[in-house]
């Protein structure tokens, strides 16, 4: 069954009136990752996060989560306009607000290309091309950030209560499970040291039925130097292990910026 959404994000304005989502983002660009990689695509980026990565890229969608609400229709036509036969539904987590069904259906109606990326904790009936999965190993807790530098805001509560709750969802194995039983998908992991990958060895013990194949290695990062040093021994294991190397070439082509 569907998750609840996550209760900061409340849908109650979705409710009056026509069908809506909070939105970060939207940008025409190129997929940097995985295996659609280089394909000119239309991201919509949802705001709202149910975790808290320490190392999290769009951390105005998560930590301090922004945007507007923005019609169905209205992201739909711009989509459409973009000229994209591709459309990325990514946040934050976009399956955290009810109306992304709805607009999945749009989207399929319209005959664009679906890939929905998500963390894998949230299940919602959407529909999606590519099913592009994110699931979070433990070295993405708050209190695993080497130098312990995480920005709590304003009502997010102590440090050790937003680490508690991230440890508690960031693994769904139910979900991850109907998410690769269902879908065309892909399961990409971060990750920051070689200890990682023992804990990826660990975790994909739970799902069994996993292609190996189907399963990205990306170095944590968000610098082209230090994606660079980290992919010099992620790519060589990733290979040696029977998995697939993500250079994450959106940050090489434009650097780590919005928009892009």
């Amino acid at each position: 069954m569907p998750t609840d959404p996550n209760p900061t994000i409340s849908d109650s304005p979705a409710r009056q009136g026509p069908p809506r989502l909070r939105i970060a983002e939207t940008f025409l660009s190129v997929q940097g990752e995985g295996s659609l990689t280089g394909v000119p695509s239309f991201f919509i980026r949802t705001t709202g996060c149910n975790l808290r990565c320490w190392f999290c890229d769009t951390p105005y969608t998560s930590w301090s989560a922004e945007g507007t609400w923005r019609t169905l229709d209205d992201l739909l036509a711009q989509a459409i306009a973009s000229g994209a036969g591709h459309v990325i539904l990514t946040g934050g987590e976009p399956l955290l607000q009810p109306a992304i069904v709805e607009l999945s259906h749009a989207l399929k109606a319209a005959e664009l290309h679906i890939t929905v990326e998500t963390a894998g904790t949230v299940d919602r009936p959407v529909v999606a091309d590519l099913m592009s999965i994110s699931p979070k190993l433990a070295n993405s807790n708050p209190t695993a950030a080497p130098d312990f530098a995480v920005n709590l805001t304003a009502g997010q509560g102590s440090i050790s209560a937003v680490a508690r709750r991230h440890a508690e969802l960031r693994w769904n194995i139910a979900t991850l499970t109907r998410l690769t039983t269902d879908y065309a998908y892909q399961l990409k992991f971060v990750i920051d040291t070689p200890a990682d990958l023992e804990a990826l060895s660990l975790a994909l013990d739970d799902l069994p039925h996993i292609d190996r194949q189907h399963v990205w290695l990306m170095p944590q990062g968000i610098t082209q130097d230090k994606l660079a040093a980290r992919g010099e021994w992620l790519q060589p294991q990733a290979e040696a292990l029977g998995h697939r190397f993500c250079p994450r070439l959106h940050i090489e082509w434009f650097g780590h910026r919005r928009g892009v």
